[in-house]
């Protein structure tokens, strides 16, 4: 095994799930790199996914004496991870009042005791290894979207105290001028971080602990046994599926979780005009999405001068932004417009980049069993809360594995079905199903002649709906516009430069190799 090499030169192929590369990989912290699998082997237990889900489900196990591999098919961190804004924190992005309805009050302050655990996971396993990566306690202010109503923050307050968390109504959101006067809600003790650093550090200590990482490594046939990985057979006791979305099931967790995809813009800021803190408004009730999008924002180190202003938001369901009339690349004038009016202090817009978040319909993530096996673990379901979901799969996991008992287990089982959501479900499979529509939709382009250079777009050919992308050296790429996953009609995202998948969040390079799951292989290619 190799240590890791952050300075070579990667081969062919994107470092990152998109053509933007998000702040943290601009701020010259290069993805990590292992040597690839290149034979057969026995493991305990194999991890699919370089995320900080696998990569901490990884660490907790070795810790507990366990022989454990890791395969990542790109290079750790490149999926989601490294596309994150970062907040540690127990303010969900679906309120505590909501979780009460849907389930009770118990699992509500279960829920908000774990994301707390979690972040005080973060805090010791950084102090014990000493790793670098900015880690901050910071206070935490949800405040009204103008859409909302002042009810929404007294009822989460209370259920807020109902669940043991330390929060306070306050009169004026603190440092934007634009809201002052009105109140919000203050969670206290969160946190942050730079997320490569950190999974640099714990890349680090799951190898000093035995554990082993393989990268350009694609784990495919997943089965109780094990699975393959670029052809060679990888035999385990346990696999864990940990790629944000499960590659291992083709229909029962992706009918009650549904893809969004969110916009994030970075500049730079005078140091000092702004504390290090995190804030997000309460989300657009006048949205026709299911998630209402929000907005959400923190500070980050830069220079001796400068911190870096990193906000968020303007999301939309997968490869349906033509839903709203704004393109993806247009999202981030919108995005910009609300920082700038919040937060003036901040220069141009330096970094920008998109990401992926999966909406479970309940409010709370997928962790444990895949539903009707024993041995296969998955952690989906992030909900805007991936970092401290990420974290919390791999203790969970860990407990499962290691046969400790953990109230958690239940409340995040992904076999649960909540009767309360049936109306959300059957609005979301709806828009589901209305995606087969597509087939029958006028195409984005005429004529292969008209894409320009790096443009892609569908073309109809009789009853084929083909994946059209010019390279910058004028060669044309054909694919077919079918998701392998389930027949949607892919879109084409101008902004990341992937043909997206409306139904599932399946996603591919503009030549048609597969990035984002659930669909496990390539677009055909049409000669």
């Amino acid at each position: 095994m190799k240590t890791p090499d952050t300075t070579s030169e990667f081969e062919n192929g994107t470092i990152t799930s998109g053509n933007n590369l998000s702040y943290w990989f601009s701020s010259s912290i290069k993805p990590l790199a292992f040597e690839k699998l290149n034979q057969n082997i026995d493991t305990d237990i194999l991890v699919i996914g370089g995320g900080i889900a696998g990569l901490t489900t990884a660490y907790c196990l070795a810790k507990e004496g366990r022989k454990v591999i890791l395969v990542e098919d790109g290079f750790i961190a490149s999926g989601e991870t490294g596309r994150t804004t970062a907040h540690l924190t127990c303010a969900l992005d679906d309120r505590y009042f909501e979780l009460e309805k849907t389930f009770d009050e118990h699992t509500a302050k279960l829920a908000a005791s774990s994301h707390m655990a979690a972040i005080e996971w973060f805090a010791d396993t950084i102090k014990h290894h000493k790793i670098n990566c900015h880690f901050k306690r910071v206070d935490g202010y949800l405040f009204l979207h103008p859409s909302d109503t002042k009810e929404t923050l007294e009822k989460e307050y209370e259920a807020t105290k109902r669940a043991g968390l330390i929060t306070e109504m306050l009169d004026s959101v603190p440092s934007i001028a634009a809201e002052k006067g009105k109140r919000c809600l203050k969670f206290a003790d969160q946190a942050q971080f730079h997320i490569l650093l950190y999974i640099k550090g714990l890349a680090s200590a799951f190898i000093k602990l035995g554990g082993e990482i393989f990268t350009q490594t694609k784990a495919e046939n997943i089965t109780t046994e094990g699975a393959t990985a670029n052809g060679f057979k990888v035999k385990a006791n346990h696999i864990v599926v940990a790629t944000n979305t499960p590659i291992n099931d083709w229909v029962k967790i992706h009918t009650k979780q549904w893809p969004y995809r969110t916009y994030v813009i970075a500049a730079k800021v005078p140091k000092g005009k702004l504390p290090y803190a995190l804030w997000w408004d309460t989300g657009d009730y006048s949205s026709k999405w299911l998630a209402k999008p929000y907005h959400y924002v923190r500070l980050e180190e830069f220079d001796e001068q400068y911190d870096i202003l990193i906000a968020g938001g303007e999301d939309h369901r997968t490869g349906q932004a033509d839903e709203e009339n704004i393109k993806e690349e247009d999202r981030y004038a919108k995005l910009e417009k609300w920082t700038k009016k919040h937060f003036p202090a901040i220069g141009a817009i330096e970094f920008k980049w998109s990401g992926q978040v999966m909406e479970p319909l309940d409010s709370l993530a997928f962790i444990g069993k895949n539903p009707g096996e024993d041995n296969i673990y998955i952690i989906t379901g992030d909900s805007g809360n991936g970092m401290t979901y990420g974290t919390l799969g791999g203790m969970i996991i860990t407990d499962i594995i290691t046969g400790k008992e953990n109230p958690l287990i239940k409340i995040y089982s992904p076999s649960r079905f909540t009767l309360k959501t049936t109306a959300d479900y059957l609005h979301e499979v709806g828009n589901m199903v209305a995606q087969y529509g597509d087939w029958f939709t006028p195409e984005d382009i005429k004529e292969i002649g008209d894409l320009k250079l790096g443009e892609g777009g569908i073309i109809s050919f009789g009853l084929k709906k083909i994946a059209a992308f010019r390279d910058e050296q004028n060669n044309v790429h054909l694919s077919s516009a079918v998701c392998p996953h389930l027949g949607g009609i892919l879109q084409w995202n101008a902004d990341e430069k992937t043909f997206d998948c409306p139904m599932h969040g399946s996603r591919f390079t503009n030549e048609g190799k597969v990035i984002n799951g659930p669909a496990t292989s390539d677009l055909k290619k049409i000669l």
